[in-house]
């Protein structure tokens, strides 16, 4: 791909701090969240001479638009002035989803060790493997036609980088997803600004 794209985490959610699992869930960003937004919306105002000339995408899920809406602010554009795509929202952990690891290990044992025998194919039931949300993310990264600023999640972060770089599949499920930083992607490379 020859366009740039900086990509960011949402901001913290109560959920994060908490350990619960998300995915399609729509949590709010708590007030960790909204000045790690602020601060990746700062690290972005010192690098894009023309943030105006990129196009804006985020997850629909109300912790990324949130998210977006105060880099965009914090940058000096119009907070709304973005796009969403429902290829950028979390893994859908299905019956998982508000639940802590130890509370799926608990109440659901079998499926809890289903899925750390494979995290890279398991699904969660009603919900999608990391190789579906990769190839989903795949899809959407192969579309983009200009450089862009996006926000979405960890999950996301997570395919985006095993896209790009090609990862062995069973070490992207592991990979660390700040909140608090920028994540360039560029020429097939990847940089946390």
């Amino acid at each position: 791909m020859s366009y740039t794209l900086y990509f960011i985490r949402h901001g913290q959610t109560d959920w994060n701090l908490e350990g619960r699992l998300q995915g399609h869930t729509d949590i709010p960003i708590n007030s960790t969240g909204q000045a790690q937004a602020e601060q990746n919306g700062e690290t972005l105002a010192r690098i894009l001479a023309a943030p105006e000339e990129f196009h804006f995408v985020s997850s629909p899920l109300v912790r990324a638009r949130k998210t977006m809406e105060i880099i965009r602010q914090t940058i000096g554009l119009e907070p709304s002035g973005y796009d969403t795509d429902n290829r950028l929202m979390e893994v859908r952990f299905g019956e998982f989803e508000g639940l802590k690891f130890d509370e799926i290990a608990t109440q659901m044992p079998e499926e809890f060790k289903l899925r750390e025998n494979n995290k890279w194919l398991y699904t969660p039931p009603g919900g999608e493997s990391y190789a579906d949300l990769t190839a989903r993310v795949g899809g959407w990264y192969d579309s983009i036609d200009r450089d862009t600023v996006c926000v979405a999640h960890g999950g996301v972060s997570r395919g985006l980088r095993g896209v790009v770089l090609n990862l062995d599949p069973n070490s992207i499920t592991d990979l660390p997803v700040p909140q608090d930083k920028v994540l360039k992607v560029e020429a097939g490379q990847i940089e946390w600004l």
